[in-house]
């Protein structure tokens, strides 16, 4: 089954900050949801833009993606 990495940007001098606590989210929402498990991170691209990311199942995307409204998604590999 083909999985995507739905991906939130943060910007600026606090983005690695906020990308390792949006992480604590994406977590939390994967327990109050009961997924399988699913893999979850972030990033730190360069000092001013980080990412947080969280990799589902194409059959779990749609429903992810329209309640945490990822900045954008790619397919993971």
């Amino acid at each position: 089954m083909r999985q995507i990495k739905l991906i939130w940007d943060f910007r600026g001098e606090t983005a690695a900050k906020t990308a390792k606590h949006h992480e604590i989210h994406l977590k939390e929402y994967i327990d109050i949801e009961k997924f399988p498990v699913i893999i979850t991170g972030f990033e730190i691209k360069n000092e001013m833009h980080a990412i947080a990311f969280m990799v589902v199942s194409d059959d779990n995307m749609i429903q992810v993606r329209d309640a945490l409204k990822p900045h954008r998604g790619e397919i993971y590999q």
